[in-house]
C-alpha cells in the first residue's frame, strides 16, 4: 500500500471537492443568455493565464521565472481563481458564489505553502531570490521579476496536461447552457 504525504492527501481532497462542486453549480446556478456570456469571458481569460503559466511551467526541474511567473509565483492558480469567479458571475447564484469563496479559501492557502515550502526545497538560494521580486499570488503594478525571457511552449502545455482544464471548463459551460434552454422552454 501507498502511504500518501499531506501534499497528495490534499490534492486529492481538491480535487474531488471540486468535482462535487461542479455538480453543485449546475444543479444551484440559475443563469441567463447574459451571464453565461459574462462568466465565460471571465472563465475564458482565467484559462489564458493558466495556458500561458503551464506554457512555462518544467515541474520540479526548474524554477518558473518567465512568462507569468515574472509577476505572480503562482499564476496557475491565480487563473484558477479568475476561472472560477467567472463560473460564480456566469452561474447567477448566491451559493455558488459562497462555495467558491469557501473552496477557495480553504485549500488555495495551504497547496500555495506547500508549493512553497516544496521550492524552497528543490531551488534554495534561487527561490529566495525569486521570492523577493515576484508577488505570492496577485500582481502588483510595475514589479516584475526581469530574470528569464524563456519562451511560451506548447509542448510543456500539453505535457502538464492543461487540455484537461479546458475540457473540465467547457464542459461545465456547454451543461450551464443547457439549463438555460430547459429553463427558457
Amino acid at each position: 500500500m501507498t502511504d500518501f504525504g499531506p501534499k497528495e492527501i490534499l490534492s486529492r481532497v481538491r480535487v474531488r471537492t471540486g468535482s462535487l462542486a461542479a455538480v453543485a453549480v449546475v444543479l444551484l446556478a440559475t443563469p441567463n443568455w447574459i451571464s453565461i456570456i459574462v462568466g465565460a469571458f471571465i472563465s475564458v481569460l482565467g484559462l489564458a493565464v493558466r495556458t500561458w503559466a503551464s506554457g512555462h511551467l518544467r515541474k520540479e526541474k526548474k524554477l518558473a521565472v518567465s512568462g507569468p511567473y515574472r509577476y505572480s509565483r503562482n499564476p496557475l492558480y491565480l487563473g484558477n481563481f479568475i476561472l472560477g469567479a467567472g463560473i460564480a458571475a456566469g452561474s447567477r447564484s448566491w451559493w455558488i458564489l459562497g462555495l467558491f469563496i469557501v473552496y477557495f479559501a480553504v485549500f488555495y492557502p495551504l497547496i500555495i505553502c506547500q508549493e512553497r515550502e516544496q521550492m524552497r526545497e528543490l531551488f534554495p538560494e534561487q527561490y529566495e531570490e525569486y521570492g523577493k521580486k515576484v508577488p505570492l499570488f496577485f500582481p502588483l503594478p510595475r514589479r516584475r521579476n526581469h530574470a528569464s525571457r524563456e519562451k511560451f511552449s506548447w509542448a510543456l502545455c500539453k505535457q502538464n496536461k492543461e487540455y484537461r482544464a479546458l475540457i473540465a471548463t467547457v464542459a461545465l459551460w456547454l451543461a450551464l447552457a443547457g439549463k438555460v434552454l430547459l429553463l427558457n422552454r
